[in-house]
């Protein structure tokens, strides 16, 4: 009796620490892209964001996100918001995804979220640096990552015939809230 009540403490201590606890992005996150051109330095909000995160008490074990490149936009003009929508390639690829698969990012600062990157169309595997924080039944992935639109094969945008030309390279910074599901 005594070793059957032993084994099935053990084997409930054992599914507790193999449980998963699923997190959905609240509507507080934000996401910002950083840029420059040879007119002035830019920013852009990703306005509409999904997202969800799996994790099993001590780490991030999965994360599913998406921006709609359609509410990707600026303040300061829907020819900017049209000439981004354009070299993003929202017609035919209308969200930008990054997903994490079977990792263990550890709770605290200078973690790596590696995962898929689709931009346009164009898949690359990424390190993403976050530092990731639970709290109040919250859990917290912020930080920021340089990208280079070149290797998404994106042709940065111009405009006044050529005479502005976009940056290669932008910045994406984020601040995701998940709650639980």
């Amino acid at each position: 009796m005594k070793n059957t009540l032993l084994t099935l403490f053990l084997m409930g201590l054992t599914v507790s620490s193999f449980s998963q606890e699923t997190y959905k992005l609240s509507d507080t996150s934000v996401m910002t892209i950083d840029g420059s051109s040879s007119l002035h330095d830019w920013t852009v909000t990703a306005n509409t964001m999904e997202g969800t995160v799996a994790e099993n008490g001590e780490s991030v074990t999965a994360v599913d996100f998406s921006v709609a490149v359609a509410d990707i936009l600026s303040d300061r003009a829907a020819a900017m918001d049209n000439k981004m929508h354009e070299a993003l390639k929202k017609e035919e690829h209308p969200k930008v995804t990054f997903k994490v698969k079977d990792v263990n990012a550890a709770m605290g600062e200078n973690q790596e979220l590696k995962g898929k990157l689709n931009i346009a169309g164009v898949e690359n595997d990424v390190s993403v640096p976050a530092t990731i924080t639970q709290k109040d039944g919250k859990l917290h992935i912020t930080g920021e990552r340089k990208i280079a639109l070149k290797d998404y094969n994106i042709e940065p945008p111009t405009a006044m015939f050529g005479s502005i030309v976009v940056g290669d390279d932008v910045t994406v910074k984020f601040d995701l809230v998940f709650t639980k599901s």
